[in-house]
């Protein structure tokens, strides 16, 4: 198996934190919209914003203009090759679309696209900046005309702009994270007006505190901080946007400057059925009756630090549950064979591979029971627990000599039989069931379980979410 690691693209330490994104699951049909008034300029603006997409394979909006109760006859979107695209109808038509294609679930891409249809080289009318980086291979470059007045940016009260969906809603809904929306109406800005290249890491594009930007008439800036108010205007402007099937759950802890670990579509050691990822790549459901999907995370832990993850047992047949969850070798060609693969089954078993060496742990059989998983890299230890409850009374299972010596080690999960798990890696999805809420040692992640609580092996240890800011500290 091939697997992401890392996954990192923010430093530990950065002045500018993004608190929160949004998370835009497309099985919901999420949308932000608002009407708009008369628009600065219909020929010059700048889009600005994060995204960690989910799956992929499909047409998907990003940003459109809905002009005159009509189709969007402006819009950005990632087609359904995963390139970046951008279309807008106006005059002889625009049609922007990369070579280059976004099939990375694991980290954030930052982009900007700046248009300003006054200059009087075709090329200086769009460009696209991707994580501080001007894109200049492009499979189709159709540019606007000189002075052309974009539909994209066409004012009115009848004209709407959408985030996250085509105006007709059948085609294209978004399946990503998206975080530090901006449209700035009548400014055409460079890639440093919204980031910048880490002092310490020079390779790591990174977010920067918004100040001194113009947002024009029908410019926007959306944190997403206010879960109660997703799509809530910090620009001043009071531009703000109404949700469609967004909720405050939809609010997450993973942004650009502390990037979560999720699940990897990219990566199954089943190539005929795949299971399907939902809710931004944390829920799983297998598709198969008879045969294992075994889905990794997105990053890979070092051989140091004390890890933990929990996974809810959401739906699947009574009885007959076989999910499996715990730590996998990302080296290995195989992940059921020569020492790649700790796991705790549904049965109560410790699995080495495909091999029972351990029996007795509580059975994890009931919708909404609550897994948890450790790592004690540093001892070379596995704990499990059921429903908040350390299993064998804290005897951790020793992987001293396991995983081929690898030198990363990852989360993974195992579903067959209809099953479907949520996973909590410290940032919930919408549908994991929270009620209590505890944080790490250090203060980060949402778990229903607190990672610290109880003994292990006669003595306490303190267990971190899996995300960039820890791994800073820890890895």
């Amino acid at each position: 198996m091939a697997f992401l690691i890392g996954g990192a693209n923010s430093a530990a330490d950065d002045a500018y934190e993004v608190a929160n994104s949004c998370r835009f699951n497309d099985g919901d049909a999420p949308a932000l919209t608002r009407s708009l008034g008369t628009a600065t300029s219909e020929k010059i603006g700048t889009w600005s914003y994060w995204v960690k997409r989910c799956n992929l394979g499909a047409v998907q909006m990003i940003y459109g203009n809905e002009v005159a109760d009509d189709n969007n006859r402006g819009y950005i979107s990632f087609h359904s090759d995963d390139a970046w695209r951008m279309v807008d109808e106006a005059g002889s038509g625009t049609e922007l679309k990369t070579n280059r294609v976004f099939r990375d679930t694991g980290s954030w891409y930052h982009i900007v696209v700046r248009v300003d249809t006054t200059q009087g080289t075709a090329a200086n009318r769009v460009k696209l900046y991707v994580n501080g980086v001007q894109e200049t291979s492009f499979a189709t470059a159709t540019y606007p005309a000189e002075d052309d007045e974009l539909k994209i940016f066409e004012g009115g009260q009848t004209n709407k702009q959408h985030i996250g969906k085509q105006h007709s809603e059948t085609l294209g809904p978004l399946d990503a994270y998206l975080a530090e929306f901006v449209f700035c109406d009548g400014q055409s800005l460079a890639a440093t007006s919204f980031g910048e290249f880490d002092s310490d890491s020079p390779t790591i594009w990174k977010p920067k505190e918004l100040s001194g930007l113009t947002f024009g008439n029908t410019g926007f800036y959306l944190d997403f901080e206010d879960s109660g108010d997703l799509g809530d205007d910090e620009s001043g402007n009071t531009n703000d946007f109404s949700e469609t099937n967004l909720a405050a759950t939809d609010q997450s802890a993973d942004s650009p400057t502390n990037n979560w670990c999720t699940l990897n579509p990219l990566d199954n050691n089943n190539a005929t059925n795949l299971p399907t990822l939902s809710e931004g790549n944390l829920e799983v459901l297998s598709v198969s009756d008879s045969t294992w999907s075994i889905t990794p995370g997105t990053i890979a832990l070092p051989k140091s630090g004390k890890w933990y993850y929990e996974v809810e047992a959401v739906s699947g047949r009574a009885g007959d549950r076989s999910a499996m969850a715990g730590w996998a070798n990302p080296e290995a060609d195989n992940p059921l064979s020569n020492g790649s693969m700790f796991s705790r089954n549904s049965n109560g078993n410790i699995m080495q591979d495909d091999s029972s060496i351990a029996t007795g742990y509580t059975t994890w059989h009931a919708d909404g029971d609550i897994l948890g998983c450790y790592i004690d890299m540093d001892n070379s230890k596995l704990y499990w627990a059921m429903n908040g409850t350390i299993q064998a009374s804290g005897t951790g299972i020793s992987f001293a000599g396991g995983f081929d010596d690898a030198a990363f080690i990852i989360p993974m999960v195992q579903v067959i039989n209809l099953e479907k798990l949520s996973v909590n890696f410290g940032n919930p999805a919408t549908n994991f069931a929270i009620a209590s809420g505890n944080a790490d040692a250090n203060g980060y992640g949402n778990f229903e379980f607190d990672p610290s609580s109880g003994t292990f092996d006669g003595a306490s240890k303190d267990f971190y979410a899996i995300c960039t800011k820890n791994l800073a500290e820890f890895g």
